[in-house]
């Protein structure tokens, strides 16, 4: 007899408590939507943020590769220029500006100047040429390299000009005199990671580097 009665209120209460379940579960479809929003905009920004920092690393390498065009060009330019031009106002060094080193073993007709003026690479060879007809010294052999090394240690200077040089726009050297280029003596990580497309020589250690044309270095002359 109770059967009947009992029966709507369990209805009643089956549909009172999936009513709170469904508001829950759209309740939190919203709170996940607005959170996927969120993370949707902070991803966004984020995207925003990894794009700028990697436009400003393509503009840093673009600059970095430019400077290093620019800086070919200048060293190109420098050697390339007409000597008649640099001749024009060329003034022989004075001579308590040099300093006469011993010669060659080897060779007893050679002769060496240290030039302690400064000078760039192209004015350097000009000056070895037109006021001692010889050329900016070249090195063959481990020997020689220690010698002007000593010899131009003795000045307060890091480093000298020797007559290394890239000729055009590959990696391969020259010799000013046309001697052939059978030795190097290069620091560590030179030439591969160097720039510049003319040789100096550290006064400390003797080691080679590649160095920008358009510096001014005392100098070495062989006639």
């Amino acid at each position: 007899m109770k059967f009947p009665l009992l029966l709507p209120l369990l209805l009643l209460g089956t549909v009172s408590a999936l009513y709170p379940e469904n508001d829950a579960a759209h309740l939190g479809s919203r709170e996940t939507q607005a959170d996927l929003s969120q993370d949707l905009e902070g991803s966004g920004e984020q995207e925003g943020e990894l794009a700028l920092n990697y436009g400003v690393l393509e503009s840093e390498e673009e600059e970095a590769v430019a400077s290093s065009y620019q800086n070919a060009f200048e060293d190109e330019e420098a050697m390339e220029s007409d000597p008649a031009a640099l001749d024009k106002d060329l003034q022989c060094p004075k001579e308590e500006d040099t300093i006469q080193l011993p010669g060659s073993p080897g060779c007893k007709t050679c002769r060496f100047l240290l030039v302690q003026t400064p000078k760039k690479f192209r004015n350097a060879q000009n000056t070895c040429r037109r006021c001692y007809r010889g050329n900016l010294v070249s090195i063959h052999n481990y020997n020689f390299n220690y010698r002007i090394q000593s010899w131009v240690s003795r000045i307060n200077q890091a480093q000298v000009w020797i007559g290394g040089f890239i000729k055009g726009w590959g990696n391969k050297f020259h010799w000013m005199d046309g001697s052939c280029w059978n030795f190097g003596y290069w620091a560590p990580g030179q030439p591969g990671y160097g720039r510049g497309r003319c040789v100096a020589l550290s006064t400390r250690g003797g080691h080679w580097r590649r160095a920008q044309c358009r510096r001014r270095l005392p100098f070495v002359c062989s006639f």
